[in-house]
């Protein structure tokens, strides 16, 4: 029996909920689940359809892009996955989707403004949107670069990879991250719903004030603060 069971089945889990909550069609997505005992990572096989995939399909690799276990090739964004990995080693899980309004806002090369209090509930500041990778990164190490792209990003807009969960990539789509697979699945169907309301409230006015401070702070610290009351004990 594999020692990495419960890390494929973790991987499998994360990666069949995409479809389930509408942010893939076809093969267009991935999640990965870190196992840092033993400084590998579980990955989506590339281009296998979810309605085929099995936990045993789940390819293992370590955080240098080498196959440990499995023996098809893994996602070609796997060294994205590795990178993030390396840089940000809190994090226990990555997801990149090709999600409609997501993607929509990545090719307006746009972050994805803070309207309302809904956005407020998961972060206190605009969804950024990193510029798109410049010709010699993308005639370089293309999906590595992806990673350095992303942190980049939030070095030059100051932000925590901590409390901004989720990133969109210019012209290319979304990244999100978290905890584990499963928070990372999570914010990428957040970051989804916030990209379409944000959407659909310039459509009604493009001139949409964004949310005013203290309904951020408010709304922001009474789910995530320390004296947080949102929820159960």
């Amino acid at each position: 029996m594999s020692k990495y069971k419960e890390l494929k089945r973790e991987c499998f889990e994360a990666n069949m909920d995409l479809p389930k909550l509408g942010l893939v069609v076809y093969t267009f997505g991935n999640v990965s689940a870190v196992d840092r005992n033993h400084g590998v990572f579980a990955i989506k096989p590339s281009g296998v359809p979810y309605e085929t995939l099995l936990p045993e399909d789940i390819i293992i690799v370590d955080f240098e892009n080498n196959v440990v276990e499995g023996s098809g090739r893994p996602s070609s964004d796997t060294k994205t996955h590795s990178f993030l990995y390396r840089e940000w080693t809190a994090i226990g899980g990555v997801a990149h989707t090709h999600a409609t309004y997501s993607v929509a806002w990545a090719q307006a090369q746009r972050d994805v403004p803070i309207f309302g209090t809904t956005h407020a509930d998961h972060l206190t500041t605009d969804i950024p949107c990193a510029p798109p990778m410049r010709d010699e990164l993308i005639r370089g190490n293309y999906e590595h670069n992806t990673g350095q792209q992303i942190i980049d990003c939030f070095k030059e807009k100051g932000l925590s990879h901590h409390e901004v969960e989720m990133v969109l990539i210019g012209n290319h789509g979304p990244f999100t991250w978290g905890k584990n697979a499963a928070k990372a699945v999570y914010n990428s169907k957040v970051l989804e719903t916030l990209a379409e309301m944000a959407h659909l409230t310039l459509s009604i006015n493009p001139e949409a004030p964004r949310l005013k401070e203290a309904l951020i702070k408010k709304h922001y610290e009474r789910k995530h603060g320390k004296n947080a009351y949102y929820g159960q004990q």
